[in-house]
């Protein structure tokens, strides 16, 4: 309704929510270790998934410092401000969300609406997705996140 009545971006409603119902998103992996809510989010139909998530964080991870925020479906990496979500979005379909700024044009880059929690989404299926191309964009989120 907010997205709707109000023209608000999903960002805007979704921190509207946390804020109304006093909560931070983090809930569900709450007094959790990482490991723990990792078995979580990549369990039954989901499982597959986990060495794409494992091999994002091992190039991730070459970077440099930023926290992991496991959250209930995904895990947000931030710096200053979040840079990139990664996690499983369906049974069949795992995105990396990404927050960086002009990033050129691509077929795999798919541009989110304004108010987005993410300025693009990258839609992966397999490991070997996990490529130079992305692992440029994600490396531009970082750097763009302080």
């Amino acid at each position: 309704m907010l997205k709707e009545k109000l023209g608000l971006g999903y960002g805007d409603v979704n921190m509207l929510v946390h804020v109304v119902l006093k909560s931070d998103g983090e809930r569900a992996a709450e007094g959790k270790s990482e490991d723990a809510v990792l078995d979580e989010i990549y369990s039954g139909a989901k499982a597959s998934f986990r060495p794409i998530h494992e091999k994002l964080m091992k190039e991730i991870g070459k970077f440099g410092e930023f926290e992991v925020v496991p959250k209930k479906g995904y895990v947000s990496l931030r710096r200053r401000k979040q840079f990139a979500m990664i996690g499983p979005k369906t049974n069949t379909r795992f995105e990396v969300g990404l927050n960086a700024k002009d990033l050129r044009k691509n077929a795999r880059l798919l541009e989110q609406p304004r108010g987005s929690m993410c300025n693009y989404i990258v839609q992966l299926t397999d490991t070997q997705e996990v490529d130079a191309e992305l692992v440029g964009w994600i490396q531009s989120a970082y750097e763009g996140a302080g």
